[in-house]
């Protein structure tokens, strides 16, 4: 090491800091650059349900009433967040409802790209935060694999609270880290903060409380008391009608709860583990190598240093033990300990790299390597996937030439109900502006169906219903029919009625996400994201029949 005169400057220090930062601001362009890339798949339409009910169209609600979402099923953060960037961008109430009017993918692109900003955010704050817990080494390395992995980039596409949350998630841990190294309020204080608007965006983020306590060493009363003040003054900033309308924003909770615990299920949803199901979803969402990394760098840390152990392993453990007994599982509920995880991941990577003797630093760089190979892939491989057309696209051009305006349809709960209609040139044939008069598949005996349970609905009779009043055309999606496949014994009735439609009508139209190759099987994950390398394109499987007893 060189000496240093002094007042002098080292230009050796100097250098080597520019290629840290370049480092890192390398790693947030990649992060942000697979998040970006595919941004605006389905546009003009959104085909996530989540997407299209709750955060973008309850911001612009906002515009019509009060600030209060007088909605706390979901936290209302991102949505505050929203509110501001469409009156940055569009004004008022008249001028955001004329914009979304003639383009509603204008505020979804806009809400997305929040969305991707900050989940690059949150692969800068797991950096930092790596590098206090440990070192520059597993800082980079964590970022990088929470940058590639597959889940985290795939729902930085969509705008939903789930990647948002990530953001001060992983602000909290940069406070926590501190707290762990020198216990100074500061960073008591930015823990606090963060972890009350995390919590505010995504309520189950609010497990890295574990990880702040378990971290509490120094000035613990004090601090711990500046952190809870902090943490709730945050929480109440980003979600302060949880205090003004506290009756409602109690109901929310209890909605939340009672809908992750419905003992009914989903049509589709199989498997009785969610234990199970959830470290199966680490596999793909996470990937093999960092999954089985994590696990042994929660041993291995237990091992070398208890007390940091006791600050990174109980959160994960105890958030994949409750999300585990819960009736419903879905494996984008498993984010807010992604970040934990990549750093054992990290951590462990790096403490095997050390022990080879050998042509150093190429041992942690291979590691990192094997840690993130499987995320870049299938990432990529997602983003190329999310740039080309959607099969719910190309299946609505064929019918806007094929099927004239107020003809009469049967439509699958495939798409939004926007699906039938031009965006921003209502059509005059059907007296509803829709292109095409829809069958009601929303509702069935006098009740609202569900989208995860109109299989439930269909009988045999119905195709002499739609003969008789004209309903010529029926399109369906493989994330209905594939509920049926997957669950025959639960919709007999439904397997019945796929049967019967094959033999009383023609085929007239089909596209696959596979290409020439049907889809047929159905998964709430795989059905619903790019991530099998088979897929060409985003989207089910699409067939539209043609009825032959129909004129």
């Amino acid at each position: 090491m060189r000496a240093v005169e002094p007042g002098s400057t080292d230009p050796g220090a100097s250098t080597d800091r520019w290629i840290r930062a370049g480092a890192v601001a390398a790693l947030i362009a990649v992060a942000l650059g697979l998040r970006l890339w595919g941004i605006d798949h389905g546009l003009p339409y959104v085909f996530n349900a989540d997407e299209n009910a709750h955060f973008v169209p309850r911001a612009i609600g906002m515009f019509g009433h009060s600030l209060n979402p007088d909605y706390f099923i979901n936290p209302p953060a991102y949505t505050y967040l929203l509110h501001v960037a469409f009156w940055a961008r569009w004004g008022g109430r008249e001028a955001i409802g004329d914009a979304f009017a003639a383009d509603p993918g204008g505020a979804f692109v806009l809400a997305r790209v929040l969305s991707a900003v900050l989940g690059a955010a949150a692969v800068g704050f797991l950096t930092w935060a790596g590098r206090r817990l440990f070192d520059l080494r597993v800082g980079l390395l964590a970022g990088a694999l929470l940058a590639v992995a597959f889940l985290p980039v795939h729902y930085a596409h969509i705008a939903v609270n789930d990647v948002p949350a990530l953001a001060p998630l992983c602000l909290c841990l940069v406070g926590v880290a501190g707290v762990y190294r020198t216990g100074r309020l500061p960073d008591y204080a930015l823990a606090g903060a963060a972890l009350g608007v995390a919590c505010a965006t995504k309520y189950t983020a609010g497990i890295v409380l574990l990880c702040l306590l378990a971290a509490a060493r120094e000035n613990r009363r004090r601090g711990l008391a500046l952190a809870g003040a902090l943490a709730l003054a945050g929480f109440l900033v980003a979600n302060p009608y949880a205090l003004l309308d506290w009756e409602s924003f109690r109901d929310g909770l209890q909605q939340q709860s009672e809908a992750s615990s419905d003992g009914g299920g989903k049509l589709g949803l199989v498997g009785d583990s969610g234990l199970l199901y959830y470290l199966g979803t680490l596999t793909w969402g996470l990937g093999w190598v960092p999954a089985l990394a994590a696990a042994a760098g929660a041993v291995w840390l237990s091992v070398r240093d208890r007390r940091l152990a006791l600050v990174l392993v109980p959160a994960p453990v105890v958030f994949l033990l409750f999300m585990g007994i819960q009736d419903r599982f879905f494996a984008r509920w498993l984010l807010p300990i992604y970040p934990l995880l990549c750093l054992l991941a990290a951590w462990a990577a790096v403490e095997a790299a050390q022990r080879v003797r050998f042509a150093r630093p190429w041992p942690v760089v291979a590691a990192g390597a094997l840690l993130c190979a499987q995320g870049l892939v299938f990432s990529l491989h997602n983003d190329v996937v999310l740039a080309r057309d959607d099969t719910r696209a190309l299946a609505r051009g064929w019918m806007v030439e094929n099927i004239p305006e107020g003809d009469r349809v049967v439509i699958e709960p495939i798409a939004p109900d926007q699906w039938a209609m031009d965006p921003g040139r209502p059509s005059a044939a059907t007296g509803t502006g829709n292109r095409w008069i829809k069958w009601p598949t929303s509702r069935f005996r006098g009740r609202v169906v569900k989208l995860e349970d109109f299989e439930r609905t269909l009988r045999t009779s119905l195709l002499d219903r739609y003969e008789r009043a004209g309903y010529c055309h029926v399109v369906t999606g493989s994330t209905q029919y594939g509920r049926a496949l997957t669950e025959p014994d639960a919709v007999p009735q439904a397997i019945r009625y796929y049967d019967e439609l094959r033999r009383r009508a023609d085929v007239v139209h089909r596209v696959s996400p596979r290409g020439e190759e049907p889809v047929r099987s159905f998964s709430f994950d795989f059905s619903f994201n790019s991530y099998p390398l088979g897929y060409e394109r985003p989207g089910p499987e699409i067939v539209i029949y043609r009825l032959r007893g129909c004129t």
